[in-house]
């Protein structure tokens, strides 16, 4: 019989930069994360981690242990919410992951006004520029923008966006006409680093403007957007982005005119969580009414009554 305390910090280990971070954050000291882990290996009868320079990393027989602990996490954590009646209570903290330009632009303030409506609930915000790991436990929800091909989630398609090319009329003004794809090889465009693109979806360039002069690149949307309204080059952003500010227009519009979606994914085990349920039908409605503010169709979102 497994020891659950061990597969607690044995689960921990596996998430976390190492052995201190994983003492920090379950409040244990770094050499009884060791002593115990140790301890499971004789208990299970094999070798989990390989111990080197880098750190804790799991052998093939960790990885098969982790589906397995994984498993007895979600069950348990299951039985304490029901016997807990905390399922079905409107209180509590949930933790919601989103890409980092609509977190910020779309989410924050609409989570704002959620909060406001249910005040014994505290949302966590991770809005980053990378996805966010349910099977790490990092959030109850996730918004991606790639849908999960597998896994124990529930997934809903919240809504498709719409991303232009944009410059400020500046930078239109100082340059001739720009009529075809094919002259924006002239033009310096600002976009992500190529290799810390989390998603193929934001390879943008590689289709629209292969050859184009790589002006600043940034694994922030935030700071593309900041950087295209400084006016010195173009920048391929969503409309939700772009129409922060009155200093940016489409360039070819109609010509450049990108579809991406939005994907709400929550673990099966979470998802009927009331306090998780709550905030999932509420960003459905709150989505639901700003489709058109995500496709560049109006410059103001909307807010549920």
């Amino acid at each position: 019989m497994l020891d659950w305390d061990n597969v607690r910090v044995f689960l921990e280990l596996t998430r976390s930069a190492g052995l201190v971070d994983a003492a920090k954050k379950m409040g244990i000291d770094h050499s009884t994360v060791s002593r115990r882990m140790r301890k499971f290996e004789e208990q299970v009868g094999t070798q989990l981690f390989d111990r080197n320079y880098v750190g804790y990393q799991l052998t093939p027989e960790g990885h098969r242990l982790m589906e397995y602990a994984e498993t007895m996490e979600s069950t348990v954590f299951a039985a304490t919410e029901e016997l807990g009646e905390h399922n079905r209570l409107l209180s509590g903290q949930v933790r919601l992951g989103a890409t980092e330009g609509f977190g910020a632009i779309v989410l924050a303030p609409h989570l704002a006004q959620f909060c406001g409506r249910y005040p014994h609930i505290s949302v966590d915000l991770i809005a980053v520029p990378r996805f966010v790991s349910l099977s790490k436990r990092e959030a109850d929800v996730a918004i991606s923008i790639e849908r999960p091909l597998s896994g124990p989630y529930v997934v809903t398609k919240l809504s498709d966006y719409r991303l232009k090319l944009y410059a400020t009329p500046g930078y239109l003004a100082r340059h001739a006409p720009i009529t075809s794809v094919a002259q924006l090889a002239q033009h310096p465009i600002i976009g992500y680093v190529d290799d810390l693109v989390f998603s193929s979806e934001l390879r943008y360039m590689d289709n629209v403007a292969p050859d184009s002069l790589r002006a600043f690149r940034s694994t922030s949307v935030i700071a593309q957007y900041h950087a295209a309204r400084a006016g010195q080059a173009l920048a391929i952003l969503p409309c939700f982005v772009a129409q922060q500010s009155n200093e940016l227009v489409p360039v070819l519009d109609g010509e450049i005119d990108l579809l991406r979606a939005f994907w709400m994914i929550s673990p099966s085990e979470r998802r009927n969580i009331a306090r998780v349920s709550a905030l999932w039908n509420y960003l459905r409605t709150a989505i639901d009414l700003n489709h058109a503010y995500l496709m560049g169709e109006t410059a103001a979102p909307s807010w549920p009554s």
